[in-house]
């Protein structure tokens, strides 16, 4: 992913944040040049055995995932190939109406994104799979649902992990875009982040929020 200076986020805490919130994530591999590429979404945790420890930059973290085995892309999955996740988070067009100026402008899209690289190990043991879906349940019920038990459900969980192909990555590296309306003055940039705010749209909000936390740590400077 390219990244000029001015959009890169101010730490790696930036990066974890947006794939906690947004953990869905489009796998994407080559292939063979006969049937790739292959992209696919498709939840993603860290490895509870990290205890959710995220090493700085990423490189070095352990992260799980599934997808159904009638998938192509499971079947043309490989131990040993390099694997892209790209975690998109919050965005929002930006119009030059909210500009308020009368010199030229351009329209503009607002957005931000984490593409991790990384090297997949394919899971083959139906125990290890039934744990990487347990797990990732588990994650995802903690974070975003309402206190449900899974414990009623294992053995249907087990009835179905046969369909399950998952998998690890080992994280080689990962690149962040937050542009954010970086490169515009100040004036301009806290005008759209109080357009964004008031919007109806949670995506809209959520960009202004992550607007004003920029402001809060403070940008690179113009021109960078």
């Amino acid at each position: 992913m390219f990244v000029p200076p001015h959009y890169r986020e101010p730490n790696s805490s930036w990066m974890v944040d947006l794939i906690l919130e947004n953990p869905l994530a489009l796998a994407m591999t080559n292939g063979s040049t006969d049937d790739g590429p292959f992209a696919t979404h498709l939840p993603v945790i860290s490895d509870p055995d990290t205890a959710g420890e995220w090493p700085e930059g990423l490189t070095g973290a352990t992260l799980l995932g599934h997808m159904n085995r009638a998938n192509p892309h499971w079947r043309a999955l490989r131990t040993g190939d390099v694997m892209v996740l790209a975690f998109s988070g919050p965005h929002a067009y930006v119009s030059p109406a909210v500009y308020e100026v009368t010199t030229p402008a351009a329209p503009t899209w607002n957005f931000t994104s984490v593409h991790v690289r990384g090297v997949v190990e394919t899971i083959d043991s139906r125990e290890e799979t039934l744990d990487v879906v347990r797990a990732t349940a588990r994650t995802y019920e903690e974070r975003f649902g309402a206190g449900w038990d899974q414990t009623e459900s294992l053995d249907y969980f087990r009835k179905i992990v046969g369909g399950v192909g998952a998998f690890r990555i080992s994280v080689t590296g990962a690149d962040s875009m937050f542009k954010l309306s970086q490169d515009q003055p100040t004036e301009i940039r806290e005008r759209l982040s109080r357009s964004f705010g008031e919007r109806g749209c949670s995506r809209h909000r959520a960009t202004a929020e992550l607007m004003e936390r920029l402001e809060h740590v403070g940008p690179s400077p113009e021109g960078e």
